[in-house]
């Protein structure tokens, strides 16, 4: 018996032995592959700290796994390895990658990292823990502090955030190993921020691998459905591609240039986004494929001349069209991006977009900032870096706001990271960029603060424009002010810039507090008046009469005499009778009913308010299931109206209840962005008993019988309920919306489906 325990033993410590050789192996392969990484760029080799640091982390993170399994020291290597081979950072950046979650998840100190691989290293490693775990906590409040964290640290070391997005990128890689709700929150924070601040630091290759990741886990059968037809119609891209380049090959080669051509193709998710926005199919989408020329100048001085130089020659052979050309050459992106783009007609009769760019140009377009940023040995920057310290400037000067709204503030840089940018020149002919769709009352912040909160108007091209007018690349602006002029409230409608946006806010804000303290003395005064103490139901109550979000702009509107309390108001809080809250969506359905004799709508159920409140001991892993019998304990917000077969996600409200939104609804992004711990993975389990209602757009050129033939689909042929139509005409070109009664998504695809087959009609669905 003795023996046999002895056998069992000896196995089970063979097989841990061989398991840690295993990993072991594993381990030494892909830090071995970093090392060769580093050896071949062109950095100092300081193999000796990196390996100092690899074997620091790894005796760090000794026994520990990650959700998939593979030792933890895997994933601190993974995202050095991104750092060298994929943005190009050098040996201080690789150390501080392997060091990354050192601080966070053991008990080593900033100040032992200090001390054994230098102040510089440790500043980074400092700044990375700092803002570890994902930028947002639980409360909105302290995800804005990470955030300005986030931001603040840049401005110290850029490295920072560079480190942070490697990090991001391979907890993409391998998001696999997690549940669905922390797939929703992980990839909507990444579409939010990281894709964004990506792009801002011209790491588009990168930005392109993160929106299509997050893409493929928020929307996965739509994300197969396009990998699926890219894949289908690759023979034919290849053949327009060789075709439409063969005489393009031709003429550089006669003329000598050293150059390659590629194709690129677009990313699932720029085509899923284009599709979204444009309301067009798959097949619809003319620019899939794009050319790509790369060219080696013969002098560097002189590779913009060159670049001109292909475009005439390349023009030559095709019809340019003349409203695409685009010059990022002279006029950089903010992100220091350069190329020449210009879009020829193929030989088949479709455009095609050509970029002409150096070989330069395509390392800082594929690698961004850090590839032209290289360190001294102090760790300073030895190139310009004007654009991102600009940038970093407006961060600042909104960082320097005191304590805006969580949302707000998070809204606000993001208009500057996504935004494209426009060229406007002032007076005396200075050059301003500055995000497009901006107005001239961005451009009047951009200039000042104090000529921006005394703006009365402005004059582009010499004519007087009101402060709202959009500027366009090329506009030549002055602005004009006046001591009486102050910043006014309507002002918040039109700014588009973070910088603008931020200082009209904090202005309005410093207004707008003592008028709220004028309105809640005044409303405090006026309960007194019925015998009534203020609660937090009675400001919740008045707002809601009022159609008001918060008691702050209660109190704004009372102070400022928009609502003027009365008889209404006194008998609305002294009537006891409990009100039925409404909304369309609180119903009980008919179980059982025979829908063929009689559908029924959630417009004509009973409506209940039984709402599901998610308890302390309520399972946030299990995802909600949403059938039949328990749709109304659900809130079903009007801002996306999913029906069964979106992709929905589920939220715990303040109230503890759980809202439903489709997973690319706009406020869902922004709820995945700021409350990732209350997102609940949600799926439909719906048996046809109940309609819901959707909206269809239609729009076409104008004939007699069009809206009979439409009419006929959906009612005649499909037998579907339309609730409302409105249709406008205009120059033989009709538009409008039909409210429809549906099932689910498969009933709108099918009745899409069918009046597409109508001649001269486009239609889309309404989210």
């Amino acid at each position: 018996m003795k023996n046999i325990m002895s056998d069992i033993n000896k196995t089970e410590s063979e097989i841990i032995n061989e398991k840690e050789k295993a990993d072991n192996v594993l381990i030494d392969a892909a830090f071995q592959r970093l090392l060769d990484t580093y050896l071949a760029s062109r950095h100092r080799k300081k193999v000796d700290i990196i390996t100092k640091a690899f074997n620091f982390a790894k005796q760090a993170h000794k026994g520990v796994r990650r959700l998939s399994g593979e030792p933890y020291i895997m994933h601190p290597i993974a995202v050095a390895q991104i750092a060298c081979e994929e943005i190009g950072l050098g040996s201080t950046s690789i150390c501080s990658a392997l060091l990354h979650d050192v601080v966070e998840d053991t008990d080593y100190t900033v100040e032992d990292i200090s001390n054994i691989f230098g102040p510089k290293i440790a500043q980074i490693v400092d700044g990375l823990t700092k803002i570890s775990g994902g930028i947002f906590g639980e409360q909105a409040s302290a995800q804005t502090e990470n955030f300005k964290k986030l931001l603040l640290t840049m401005s110290d070391d850029i490295r920072v955030i560079l480190i942070k997005i490697c990090d991001r990128l391979h907890n993409m890689r391998t998001l696999e190993s997690q549940p669905p709700r922390k797939q929703y929150k992980i990839a909507g924070e990444t579409l939010y921020i990281y894709a964004p601040l990506a792009n801002r630091l011209g790491l588009n290759k990168i930005k392109t691998e993160l929106e299509n990741l997050s893409f493929r886990f928020e929307h996965p059968e739509e994300y197969a459905v396009i990998q699926s037809k890219l894949a289908s119609t690759q023979a034919s891209r290849d053949d327009v591609f060789s075709e439409f380049t063969r005489p393009i090959r031709e003429k550089l080669d006669a003329m000598g240039v050293d150059y390659e051509i590629k194709a690129r193709v677009k990313s699932p998710y720029s085509i899923w986004m284009k599709m979204q926005n444009k309301h067009v199919t798959f097949e619809e989408v003319y620019d899939i494929l794009a050319v790509r020329i790369i060219f080696k100048p013969q002098i560097r001085e002189n590779e913009i001349n060159e670049c001109f130089n292909i475009y005439v020659a390349i023009s030559k052979i095709y019809r340019s069209h003349p409203d695409r050309l685009r010059d990022w050459m002279n006029h950089p992106k903010a992100n220091g991006y350069q190329a020449l783009h210009v879009t020829l007609m193929s030989n088949r009769g479709q455009w095609i977009e050509v970029q002409i760019r150096s070989d330069r140009m395509d390392e800082i377009a594929e690698q961004g900032f850090a590839a032209h940023w290289k360190y001294k040995d102090g760790g300073e920057y030895t190139e310009d870096e004007d654009e991102l310290s600009n940038w970093l400037r407006t961060i600042k000067e909104i960082l320097d706001d005191p304590q805006p709204d969580a949302m707000d503030f998070l809204d606000a840089v993001k208009l500057n990271l996504f935004a494209s940018e426009i060229f406007v020149f002032t007076p005396k002919g200075e050059i301003k960029t500055m995000p497009a769709g901006c107005t001239a009352l961005d451009f009047a912040f951009q200039i000042h603060t104090f000529i921006g909160s005394h703006s009365i108007g402005a004059k582009v091209n010499h004519k007087l424009v009101p402060l709202s007018h959009v500027l366009n690349s090329g506009d030549q602006v002055e602005i004009l002010t006046s001591n009486s002029q102050h910043v006014q409230p309507d002002w918040i409608n039109f700014v588009t810039t973070a910088k603008a946006r931020s200082k009209v806010q904090a202005i309005l804000r410093r207004h707008n507090r003592d008028k709220q303290k004028e309105g809640e003395e005044m409303l405090k005064q006026f309960l007194q008046t019925i015998n009534l103490e203020p609660t937090t139901y009675i400001n919740d109550k008045l707002c809601k009469m009022h159609d008001l979000q918060k008691h702050e702009d209660l109190f704004l509107a009372v102070g400022e005499k928009k609502i003027v309390l009365g008889e209404d108001e006194k008998n609305e809080l002294l009537e006891n009778k409990k009100q039925t809250v409404g909304g369309w969506r609180k119903y009980v359905p008919f179980i059982g009913h025979d829908k063929k004799s009689e559908k029924i709508s959630m417009r004509d159920v009973k409506k209940e308010d039984n709402y599901f409140v998610a308890g302390e001991d309520f399972d946030r892993k299990k995802p909600v299931i949403i059938t039949d019998l328990n749709i109304s304990q659900y809130v079903f917000p009007d801002c996306c109206h999913p029906i069964p077969g979106d992709d929905i996600l589920g939220f715990i409200d303040s109230k503890r209840r759980i809202e439903i939104h489709k997973r690319n609804c706009s406020i869902a992004s922004r709820l995945k962005t700021t409350f990732g711990n209350r997102i609940l993975d949600a799926r439909w389990d719906m048996h046809r008993t109940i309609l819901f209602d959707a909206t269809i757009a239609i729009k076409g050129i104008d004939r007699i019988g069009m809206l009979k033939d439409v009419v006929n689909v959906i009612s005649g042929e499909l037998n579907v309920n339309m609730h409302r139509i409105t249709v406008s005409c205009d120059e033989g070109l009709f538009k409008g919306k039909i409210e429809i009664r549906v099932y689910d998504r498969d009933e709108v695809n099918e009745i899409i489906n069918n009046l597409k087959k109508i001649e001269n009609l486009e239609v889309t669905r309404i989210m």
